[in-house]
C-alpha cells in the first residue's frame, strides 16, 4: 500500500513525487520509459516569465523564485542560469507584437525591456545578427538542464523514501466506492488512496474509462542539438511568431527547435519513445534560427528529434481535482509546450491537491470543468519554448 501514485516522471510528476516524500507521504512514482523520456527531456528547458498568459505569470514568477535554490534543495545540479530571455522581431509587424507584450507584461509587474532596433539587441547579445530589428529582453528569465533537473527531482524524492518504479505502464485507475483505489499495470497493481495524473499525451488513455477527458490537439516541435562549441550566447531565443526558438548550453552545445507543426501520429516505442521528424522542418530550422543566430549554421549537428506538445484550447494547463472525478484523482496535464518553467510550482500544486485538495497557487483558471463539451480544437499557439 502507498498513499499516493504519481504517473508520469516528467518535471511536474517528479516534482511532485518529491514534494509528497519530503512531507513524509508515502509515495510511488511509474514510468512507463524513464524519467524525462517525452516532454520535459525533449523540451528546450526554458525558464521564463516573459510571454506567459496573465492566468500562468504568477505560477512562473514564483517558480522563477523556487528555482535559484534548487541545486540546494534537491542536492543536485539542474544547471540553472539566470541570464534572460530574448524575444525578437524580424519585421515590423512582429516588432508591433512584441512592444505591445512588454506594455501589457511591465503593466502586469513583470521587469522587462522593449530594445528598439538591432544596436540594441547586440548590446546585450553580440551573437544576434542583423535578422532581428527589435526585441523584448527579460533579464530575470532564463534556462536549465531538461534531463538533469528532472532526474535531481527524481533522486530527491527516492532519498526521502520514494518509489520509482520504471519501464512499467500504467493500465487503469481503480476506483472503488467512488473514490481511487489504486492502479492496474503491466506488472501488477499498486494499492493507493490517491493518483496524481502526469502522463503528458497518454493521459487521456486513463481518464476516458472514467468518464473524463481534457481536450488535447497533438503537435509536434522539431530539435536539433551540436556538438560544443565556444559559448557566445547566454539568453534564451524567441521570436514573435515561434516558428523557431534556441539557446546555447551550458557545455556550449546548440539548442534550437522548429515551430509548432501538426503531429503526424506516428511515435516509435522501444527502451525509449521517438517522434521521427520531417526533412523540411529541419531545413527551416537551420534556416531561420540561423538567420537569427549566424554562427549556428556552421554548427555540427549531434542529435536529432521532434518533441510532441499537448495542447488545450486555451493553451494553459490542467490542475485540477475536479469534483466530477473520483475522489483522490488529481490531473496535471496539457501544458502545452511550456510547463518546464513551472514544474517547481506545479509539483507542490499537484502534491497539495493530492493530500488537501487546495493549493495555496492562484489554480482557478486551470480547473478541467472550463472546457465543457471541447474535444481537441485548440487556438494557434503564438509562443512557445
Amino acid at each position: 500500500m502507498t498513499d499516493v501514485v504519481v504517473i508520469g516522471a516528467g518535471i511536474s510528476g517528479a516534482a511532485c513525487a518529491w514534494e509528497l516524500a519530503s512531507r513524509g507521504v508515502r509515495t510511488t512514482l511509474v514510468e512507463r520509459w524513464h524519467p524525462a523520456a517525452m516532454g520535459s527531456g525533449w523540451s528546450l528547458a526554458g525558464v521564463r516569465q516573459s510571454g506567459r498568459h496573465p492566468a500562468e505569470l504568477p505560477l512562473a514568477r514564483a517558480a522563477v523564485d523556487r528555482w535559484a535554490a534548487l541545486d540546494e534543495a534537491l542536492g543536485a545540479k539542474t544547471f540553472y542560469r539566470r541570464q534572460g530571455n530574448l524575444r525578437l522581431a524580424r519585421t515590423a509587424a512582429e516588432a508591433d507584437v512584441i512592444e505591445r507584450l512588454v506594455r501589457e507584461q511591465s503593466a502586469a509587474g513583470l521587469d522587462i525591456e522593449f530594445l528598439g532596433d538591432h544596436d540594441a539587441i547586440r548590446a546585450v547579445a553580440p551573437a544576434i545578427g542583423p535578422a532581428a530589428i527589435a526585441g523584448s529582453l527579460c533579464r530575470s528569465d532564463g534556462h536549465a538542464d531538461a534531463v538533469a533537473s528532472v532526474q535531481a527531482f527524481v533522486a530527491a524524492a527516492r532519498r526521502h523514501g520514494a518509489e520509482l518504479r520504471v519501464g512499467e505502464r500504467v493500465l487503469a485507475i481503480e476506483i472503488a466506492g467512488g473514490r481511487v483505489a489504486g492502479v492496474t499495470t503491466d506488472k501488477g497493481r499498486i494499492a493507493a488512496g490517491a493518483v496524481v495524473l502526469a502522463a503528458g499525451i497518454f493521459g487521456n488513455e486513463l481518464l476516458r474509462p472514467l468518464g473524463l477527458e481534457v481536450p488535447l490537439a497533438l503537435h509536434m516541435v522539431t530539435v536539433l542539438r551540436s556538438t560544443p562549441t565556444t559559448r557566445r550566447l547566454d539568453q534564451v531565443i524567441g521570436v514573435a511568431n515561434a516558428d523557431c526558438a534556441g539557446r546555447q548550453e551550458v557545455d556550449g552545445r546548440w539548442r534550437a527547435t522548429s515551430g509548432v507543426e501538426p503531429w503526424h501520429g506516428e511515435l516509435i516505442d522501444g527502451d525509449a519513445p521517438r517522434v521521427p521528424c520531417a526533412a523540411e522542418a529541419l531545413a527551416g530550422t537551420v534556416s531561420k534560427f540561423g538567420a537569427l543566430v549566424p554562427e549556428f549554421r556552421a554548427a555540427r549537428i549531434a542529435e536529432i528529434w521532434a518533441g510532441l506538445i499537448d495542447l488545450t484550447p486555451d493553451a494553459l494547463p490542467v490542475l485540477d481535482a475536479p469534483a466530477a472525478a473520483p475522489q483522490g484523482l488529481v490531473i496535471g496535464m496539457g501544458f502545452s509546450g511550456h510547463g518546464f518553467c513551472l514544474g517547481p510550482v506545479t509539483g507542490a500544486i499537484l502534491a497539495d491537491l493530492a493530500t488537501t485538495g487546495a493549493s495555496e497557487f492562484p489554480i482557478a483558471p486551470f480547473g478541467l470543468a472550463r472546457f465543457g463539451a471541447m474535444r481537441g480544437s485548440a487556438e494557434p499557439v503564438t509562443l512557445h519554448g
